[in-house]
């Protein structure tokens, strides 16, 4: 799944000391901040939930809230000297005796006591699988000033019965003001991963793969359409990979979307993240004959080359990764495919660095995130290769796969232009959201949405469309973006069906 970082609603600000900061009393506002991917946050949207529902009021002004709570990520090195630093700046105002501040997720279950170590003035640790331990671990951490920590077995703690019960996550109230947007939800259909390539912490830090009842995920979306949702992403770290027995039947991801699909008042239905060698044909048929599936998969293939993809661990070729793309141009031939490419892995020679660059050519994805190699302490590849790949090195080649992917995306993109697509609005723009925070603002504002092959399209209309589905005209692109005009006599609020695809 795709990174990203978040706050609500806003970056926090910079932390002040006990003496200018407010003196009255807070202990019911909470300001989290959240970095990671996608479960990550979902699991805030979650907690917030959870608080809320015993009276905790949200502020995005770190100095007024008496708890803190980072929600973490250990992907990469970067986002955990992130939490670190923002840390740091907490701890001047530590004598304030009703803060609690609280490290949770993917960060606080590999790294456990070894927090307090590096920020003593922590008071909780919280693992992916204890989140609804939260609101008592703050009740008793501001009554007695211990610290408590609530972790996940690790992978080798126990049967793999009882280290996944200590992973089984929770799905309490929503919480609608910590989504994307009004009108976008994400759901969990699965937890945890059993793949163990040889880069990544995901099994260690969210334990063995546990795919959700298909009744509960359906009552879910369910309660997401009653409160105005439109699109509901599903979500997990090998989301294809989805299989479930219930009532004598093996649900698969491919069961899981006929099932949800009929739901009053969803519009559209996206999954990630998916791992190549569970992609089916059987997956690949239901998205093209379920007309509010989006025609849309995220398929990281890391590596162009075989023998990188041998230390990764990954488990499949790159002609198995071109055969998977080859049956998805024929079941889907209008789907978009976006990668994930790592650069600068141990061993990766000038020659596999071409083999990657050679497959985004060959492949044209919608965009690719590329990654530069970190070593992660718990990983296989942490012990068994070195780091041996300089990080100018590194740096050099992300640019160039960065410059290549962007010329295919804009390429590719332009043939868009003149066309009319069929989008799912969102809302505001960043840049409008910029502007209306300069002051009041007249007259149409730009509005952002995805098409049924999620790319981005920006273009002026009422924010009152939010949650609708427009027909845009195409008339210029980025390689990020399609730039266009509503086709206002055609808006359309109800069905995906109402309106033919022009093209998507």
């Amino acid at each position: 799944m795709t990174e990203s970082t978040s706050s609500l609603p806003t970056q926090p600000s910079s932390p002040q000391t006990d003496s200018e900061e407010r003196t009255c009393d807070h202990n019911r506002k909470l300001f989290i901040e959240t970095v990671g991917c996608q479960m990550n946050v979902l699991d805030s949207e979650l907690v917030v939930a959870d608080l809320r529902n015993r009276g905790y009021e949200l502020t995005d002004n770190v100095r007024e809230a008496d708890t803190v709570l980072f929600n973490t990520c250990s992907v990469r090195e970067h986002a955990e000297h992130k939490i670190y630093s923002r840390l740091g700046k907490l701890k001047y105002g530590k004598q304030r005796p009703n803060r609690v501040i609280g490290v949770i997720g993917c960060m606080a279950q590999k790294d456990q006591k070894t927090i307090f170590d590096r920020a003593p003035h922590v008071d909780i640790i919280v693992g992916t699988g204890q989140l609804s331990s939260i609101p008592d671990m703050i009740d008793e951490a501001r009554e007695s000033r211990e610290r408590g920590v609530a972790v996940g077995l690790s992978r080798k703690g126990g049967s793999r019965e009882t280290v996944s019960a200590s992973f089984e996550s929770y799905d309490p109230l929503r919480e609608p003001q910590m989504r994307p947007s009004p009108c976008q939800a994400f759901v969990r259909i699965m937890i945890g991963c059993d793949k163990f390539c040889t880069y990544c912490v995901v099994p260690t830090t969210r334990g063995p793969e546990q795919s959700r009842s298909p009744k509960q995920i359906e009552q879910e979306v369910c309660v997401l359409a009653e409160q105005g949702v439109k699109e509901v992403t599903l979500l997990g770290q090998t989301v294809n990979s989805y299989k479930h027995t219930e009532d004598g039947q093996l649900f698969r991801l491919s069961d899981l979307l006929e099932k949800i699909h009929p739901i009053a008042g969803i519009e559209r239905i996206k999954f990630v993240t998916n791992y190549p060698r569970d992609m089916g044909n059987d997956l690949l048929e239901v998205m093209r004959d379920l007309p509010k599936v989006a025609h849309y998969l995220h398929v990281p293939v890391q590596s162009g080359c075989d023998d990188v993809l041998a230390k990764m661990k990954r488990g499949y070729t790159v002609d198995e990764y071109r055969g998977m793309m080859g049956r998805i141009s024929e079941i889907l031939p209008d789907c978009s495919v976006s990668s994930d490419f790592i650069v600068g892995h141990p061993g990766e020679t000038e020659a596999s660095f071409e083999k990657s660059l050679d497959l985004i050519r060959e492949c044209r994805f919608k965009n690719s995130f590329i990654f530069k190699y970190s070593p992660r302490p718990g990983t296989r590849g942490f012990e068994l290769f070195p780091d041996d790949i300089p990080e100018a090195v590194k740096r050099e080649r992300n640019n160039i796969m960065l410059g290549l992917q962007n010329g295919i995306s804009e390429e590719d993109n332009a043939e868009f232009i003149g066309e009319t697509v069929q989008v799912l609005v969102e809302g505001l723009s960043k840049a409008s959201e910029k502007a209306i925070g300069k002051g009041p603002v007249e007259g149409p504002q730009q509005l952002v949405g995805r098409t049924r092959c999620d790319r981005i399209t920006v273009f002026d209309g009422n924010p009152r469309l939010a949650g609708s589905i427009a027909r845009v005209m195409v008339e210029d692109v980025t390689a990020t973006t399609l730039i266009g005009s509503i086709v206002t006599e055609e808006i359309q609020h109800g069905s995906l069906n109402v309106l033919p695809i022009l093209h998507s």
